[in-house]
């Protein structure tokens, strides 16, 4: 039986894929602050930021993967490689598609225009870290990045201190926006779609939006579950097959809702979710090469979106009670 450890896995689809480890007969456990996880699942408490209270925690077991889902920063994958060092044989962090957002990338990145980005865009062993920055502390790392920047660019250099120091076969899987879930989904992010079509209030897009990827909760779940038995490494983008604009997603969220969408231009000033003045996709050949079938996102999108109105009616009906 495989052992599994999970940090995070407390919320979206890091509780779905506990469940998938689960029923694939791993045996589970979880280590996070205090969030209780699924039922039958081993528990640890520690915040993964304190090395001496994640090591005190782990105790003396030992583990065939992690699976690292709150892995935000260059110190916290410091800390993970000392901790797992000698207890662990596999290591995967869960990263983003933010880390080829040129948007966030203080040295820019390459991008050929139209044509979806593969990983060796962005090479961890390459690009540079920068311990010094003040990674524990979000105001201060605020005066050095905005938060979306902030974020990317953790992320990067995470991903760059796990493939140049890390002790044990080390993956990262990025991530394409994650969509589904419905009140599980505590982004909003489709469900601010949903709420403003199905009212008539416009949704605010950029003059021409540009293409981005997705990926569905249970997909990305699934994804983790096959990449935790599998043995490659470096990193592998995640993405559903199929691009959408925000216009496209409008026009999709309009045929489950009812109401056709309206649009607010904003040439300066933020736009709405996944509106991108940039081609902003991700090429998921390197997966489906080492043996992952993905889905297409115009296939489960719809499903998604009829669960995310459902959340927004209950919601409704939870305040009307409330009163």
């Amino acid at each position: 039986m495989r052992e599994v450890l999970v940090i995070g896995g407390s919320r979206y689809f890091g509780r779905l894929l506990v469940t998938l480890l689960q029923e694939a007969g791993s045996r589970v456990t979880v280590v996070n602050r205090g969030s209780p996880p699924p039922a039958g699942v081993a528990h640890l408490v520690a915040d993964r930021d304190d090395e001496a209270a994640l090591r005190a925690a782990c105790g003396p077991r030992t583990f065939d993967v992690v699976i690292d889902q709150v892995c935000y920063t260059p110190t916290q994958a410091e800390v993970a490689c000392r901790v797992f060092a000698d207890r662990v044989g596999r290591y995967i962090m869960t990263s983003t598609m933010e880390v080829y957002d040129p948007a966030t990338s203080p040295g820019g990145l390459p991008a050929a225009p139209g044509v979806p980005v593969v990983e060796d865009a962005v090479r961890p062993a390459d690009w540079p870290v920068r311990l010094d920055l003040p990674w524990h502390d979000p105001e201060r790392l605020a005066t050095v990045f905005d938060p979306a920047t902030g974020y990317a660019e953790g992320k990067r250099q995470a991903e760059a201190m796990f493939t140049r120091s890390a002790p044990f076969r080390y993956a990262s899987v990025r991530s394409a926006h994650v969509l589904g879930g419905g009140a599980r989904d505590f982004t909003g992010r489709l469900a601010h779609y949903v709420e403003r079509v199905s009212a008539g209030q416009p949704v605010a897009v950029h003059p021409d939006p540009l293409p981005t990827s997705f990926i569905q909760e249970r997909e990305i779940a699934e994804f983790l579950r096959w990449a935790a038995a599998a043995d490659f490494v470096g990193p592998v983008n995640a993405t559903s097959h199929g691009e959408l604009t925000a216009i496209e997603l409008c026009d999709l969220v309009a045929t489950r809702v009812g109401t056709p969408p309206r649009y607010q231009v904003v040439a300066d000033g933020p736009a709405s979710p996944f509106s991108f003045d940039r081609y902003y996709a991700m090429d998921n050949g390197r997966a489906e090469r080492l043996g992952f079938r993905f889905g297409a996102v115009r296939d489960w999108l719809p499903t998604a979106i009829d669960d995310a109105l459902a959340a927004t009616q209950e919601g409704r009906h939870a305040v009307t009670r409330d009163r």
